[in-house]
């Protein structure tokens, strides 16, 4: 059976089907077959192989957040969509772009640079434009550009049973009712295969300047983030970066016309106070995630009136549990990474999550367990309590009822 699968996914595909190696595991879930569609036709030739056969697929690009969510029950089909990576469109005029969802973001913004624009998303792990789409990525300029499914305009999408659908703009209807293209972001590829995505541009801005101002005490971060979001500097992000709980720094992107920047600037160092620096180049930890490299990420969502709550809560479950925190993200938004780092077990893991959420009301956020190696994860609820679950469920049903993609990986085992 194993061969006459892969011979029908070849033939789907042009050949461009392998059996799975260690390397393909998702999670240390191991895989059987690869397949790599170059356009929406084979994708869909190869979801209706995969329907046939009654195969787990999980789609991947370049695989940067792949081991984002929870682990799949199983995994029996990788769907690579690193060949459909074509610029399809370029309105400049419009400050449009319809693009294959496995070309990667870096490629797309040198495209578009050319133009004078970019797509105004700059998440700290570069992959390909599904990924972003799927885990909605979002990076420090969110604050004036909105988040990613703020600027996706139009999806093609294959569905579960190999249908092939249209959503939003510069494409022909929406389905069964939904904002398809909100419902996919972030979705981590449980609802459809998105195989092409039309997004709304901005110009690249004439000037930037990065204003810089030590912070200590959690109070004092809330108040001086407030007084930021209520002036009027209009700032494009607002980022913290908080390695100890006894420093930290806060750190403004101002953008715009050069004399405007310019103005804004004064003003910003004002307001910011003593030690405020300003700059044309970004901090070194600007847009990065904290301690990346197999430790511990975390991310939290929290009101801006909730800030102080949070750093007082995190500095609390690190002292329970003996670990270490280092805090970095999007303040003036409410959605934070932390870096975990300590004893490697999983215990220590578990009491601070679960110590954290139990403050989560004081800061009106979530906390959720972004990545972790497999083996401290593994009993963990990594997602914790989620409103909505039963329309989630239902939007899962219709979407796929088979529970084909990427089963078990996204909130409540969907």
């Amino acid at each position: 059976m194993g061969d006459v699968i892969l011979e029908s996914l070849g033939a789907a595909t042009e050949d461009h089907a392998v059996a799975a190696t260690e390397g393909d595991a998702v999670d240390r879930m191991p895989a059987r077959w690869v397949a790599l569609p170059d356009s929406t036709e084979q994708t869909s030739a190869v979801m209706r192989v995969a329907a046939h056969h009654d195969l787990a697929v999980v789609v991947r690009g370049s695989g940067t957040k792949l081991t984002w969510g929870a682990r799949p029950e199983r995994v029996d089909l990788i769907l690579d969509t690193t060949r459909m990576d074509t610029v399809v469109e370029h309105a400049a005029g419009d400050l449009i772009v319809v693009v294959g969802a496995g070309r990667r973001l870096d490629d797309l913004q040198a495209d578009l640079a050319v133009s004078g624009q970019w797509l105004a998303v700059d998440p700290p792990r570069r992959g390909t434009v599904g990924g972003l789409i799927a885990t909605a990525a979002n990076g420090p300029t969110r604050l004036l550009h909105g988040p990613v499914r703020d600027l996706l305009i139009g999806v093609t999408v294959v569905r579960a049973d190999g249908v092939v659908a249209h959503a939003g703009g510069k494409v022909v209807k929406n389905v069964a009712g939904y904002d398809v293209g909100k419902l996919l972001t972030g979705s981590l590829g449980t609802l459809a295969v998105i195989t092409q995505a039309a997004f709304r541009l901005h110009p690249l801005p004439e000037a930037q300047r990065w204003v810089s101002v030590p912070v200590t005490h959690p109070d004092g971060i809330q108040a001086l983030v407030q007084q930021v979001v209520h002036s009027q500097l209009v700032p494009t992000a607002v980022e913290l970066d908080r390695p100890t709980a006894s420093g930290a720094t806060l750190c403004l992107l101002l953008e715009g016309i050069p004399p405007g920047v310019e103005s804004r600037t004064t003003q910003a160092l004002d307001l910011l106070g003593d030690g405020a620096t300003a700059g044309d180049h970004a901090p070194d930890w600007w847009g990065a995630e904290p301690l990346v490299g197999g430790e511990v990420l975390l991310k939290l969502t929290h009101e801006i009136a909730g800030l102080a709550h949070l750093l007082t809560a995190l500095d609390h479950a690190c002292a329970a549990t003996g670990l270490t925190a280092h805090l970095r993200g999007s303040v003036a938004v409410g959605a934070v990474t932390v870096g975990l780092a300590g004893p490697a077990d999983a215990h220590a893991l578990a009491a601070c999550v679960a110590n954290l959420r139990e403050r989560a009301t004081t800061f009106g956020g979530s906390v959720v367990v972004l990545q972790a190696p497999a083996d401290l994860k593994a009993d963990l609820d990594v997602w914790g309590p989620v409103g909505g679950l039963q329309l989630m469920r239902a939007v899962k049903r219709q979407f796929d009822p088979e529970r084909r993609l990427a089963p078990g990986r996204f909130v409540g085992g969907i």
